[in-house]
């Protein structure tokens, strides 16, 4: 068997701009990073249940937003480090500009004295999620 470094593993070539520490294909053929991988499972399991749990006891749908949105990094996370592909690269650091701007959001949820929307931070803040997204 051939070293790590020189296997060839199920999803090809490496197209994505970065590359971790880790040996690619070193543990799996079907997974490029596997430890990184795995390790995403803290990311996706644990805000699943927060966002059934969430759901259950009728909770604002902030909170439900916020585990959702820790789903997503996890989810992008764990594909980007199976395939180190620049596509899932992508779908692992925008869920991380989109989440942060969901937190602020909610952050700012827990300051307000009535029942309103803030429509300008909605907007500030998609709008931001807009211009990274294309840049």
């Amino acid at each position: 068997m051939p070293p790590a470094a020189d296997r060839e593993g199920y999803w090809g070539p490496p197209t994505s701009t970065l590359e971790w520490c880790e040996e690619n294909y070193a543990v799996s053929y079907y997974i490029a990073e596997f430890w990184n991988t795995v390790s995403n499972l803290i990311f996706i399991l644990p805000p699943i249940y927060g966002a059934i749990q969430t759901y259950k006891d009728g909770l604002e749908k902030r909170y439900l937003a916020a585990y959702l949105c820790l789903t997503a990094v996890g989810l992008g996370s764990w594909c980007f480090h199976m395939t180190l592909k620049y596509e899932m690269q992508l779908l692992d650091e925008l869920p991380m500009i989109y989440s942060c701007c969901v937190f602020v959001y909610c952050l700012y949820e827990c300051f307000k004295y009535k029942n309103t929307v803030n429509y300008p931070l909605l907007f500030m803040l998609i709008t931001y999620s807009f211009v990274v997204s294309i840049v």
